[in-house]
């Protein structure tokens, strides 16, 4: 038989994933690619396009340029039957010996009133663009209100502080966070240390406030008055693809679904090896990606010998050196016990994205990406 292998996304899991079966799969396998762009995004860089438009060709990568083998099909995944192994797209129906899910996640709303038709997400390059257009329209004494400060809204108020002292805008941005801290999932010394650097930026945080609710003009809480805003930004949570029902299922380390259907990265719950819930980011997707590439192919392998023993799995554990997050000019590391600031832990921040696109066969766009983040500040 000639295997079928699609992976579906191109993003952290996506991408890494089918790099790595180009290598491992058998001549025979074909592999396909589905994404509803044709491009690449180093996502943990999208919120520098607020203040540097100009970055965005360092940032994206067409998929056929770092991709040799796999064949890309440029569609939007409408669900997947796992029963029948189809995928159902905006462009046609796909079959598959075996999938990868690698859809990434979306922006949650959890239901609140209003916030889906006024609040920005920050998922997109689209995203980042009309945050811009809409904070350089702003006046002094006009106020930006950021929900949720995890890493993505800490990184695009730390932007807009920025943009807003070089253009002169004169407007105020303020971050709200349900949890008692900022960066509420990190060690605490992380934690401090970012609430230190948005302090120095200018940012007003406020934590311990539960959005309920956000009209065009003022968002609305749970047990306080509420707050007038000029423009709104939501960072607030995620939630699976639309093609998988919003959900984000659970899999276990060896990232099946079943014994034909993976899912990788953000677009599930992955349980590692340790029993331990595994935080959704860039550095997990591709550590996973690793595994999974290594499982499908011996699935593959079990298909083209035509059955046999039901082969061993691989073991994600979830083991991430450090993390960093941008803070305007400023940054924050944390890497092995130490965290780090400014300057040094600025530049472990282009590193990594720089390193990413290393990684995908973008060394062009590495090179770019540290000279301009690099240059700046």
């Amino acid at each position: 038989m000639t295997p079928r292998v699609l992976v579906l996304g191109a993003g952290y899991a996506g991408l890494s994933l089918a790099r790595r079966l180009e290598g491992l799969l058998p001549d025979a396998a074909e592999l396909t690619v589905v994404d509803a762009s044709p491009d690449h995004l180093v996502q943990h860089e999208l919120h520098r396009l607020v203040r540097y438009p100009g970055l965005v060709d360092a940032i994206t990568v067409p998929l056929d340029e770092t991709l040799d083998r796999a064949a890309v099909v440029t569609a939007r995944v409408e669900s997947v039957d796992r029963e029948a192994r189809t995928v159902h797209t905006d462009e046609g129906v796909l079959d598959y010996d075996v999938c990868a899910v690698c859809l990434g996640a979306e922006t949650a709303f959890y239901g609140l009133p209003g916030l889906g038709a006024h609040a920005t997400p920050l998922k997109r390059v689209r995203h980042a663009e009309r945050i811009r257009e809409r904070f350089l329209a702003l006046d002094a004494g006009d106020r930006v209100t950021v929900c949720g400060a995890g890493l993505s809204g800490v990184q695009v108020a730390g932007e807009l502080a920025a943009l807003g002292e070089s253009a002169d805008v004169g407007a105020e941005v303020r971050l709200l966070e349900r949890e008692s801290t900022v960066a509420p999932t990190f060690p605490a010394p992380f934690a401090e240390a970012v609430r230190a650097a948005l302090d120095r930026a200018g940012v007003v945080v406020e934590t311990g406030v539960q959005v309920t609710a956000a009209t065009a003009d003022e968002v609305r809480f749970a047990a306080r008055d509420p707050l007038a805003h000029d423009q709104l930004v939501w960072t607030g949570g995620i939630r699976g693809p639309d093609a998988v029902g919003g959900e984000r299922p659970t899999v276990r380390a060896d990232l099946r679904l079943d014994d034909r259907t993976f899912a990788v990265g953000d677009a599930a719950r992955v349980v590692d090896a340790d029993g331990e819930p595994v935080p959704a980011s860039a550095a997990a997707a591709i550590r996973e990606a690793s595994v999974a590439a290594t499982n499908v192919a011996r699935v593959v392998e079990r298909l083209r010998d035509g059955g046999g023993f039901a082969p061993r799995m691989e073991r994600y554990r979830f083991d991430v050196p450090g993390w960093i997050v941008s803070v305007g000019d400023d940054a924050v590391a944390r890497v092995g016990g130490a965290v780090v600031t400014g300057t040094a832990a600025r530049a472990m921040k282009a590193t990594v994205g720089a390193g990413h696109l290393t990684a995908v066969g973008a060394v062009g766009r590495a090179t770019d990406l540290v000279r301009e983040e690099l240059g700046h500040g």
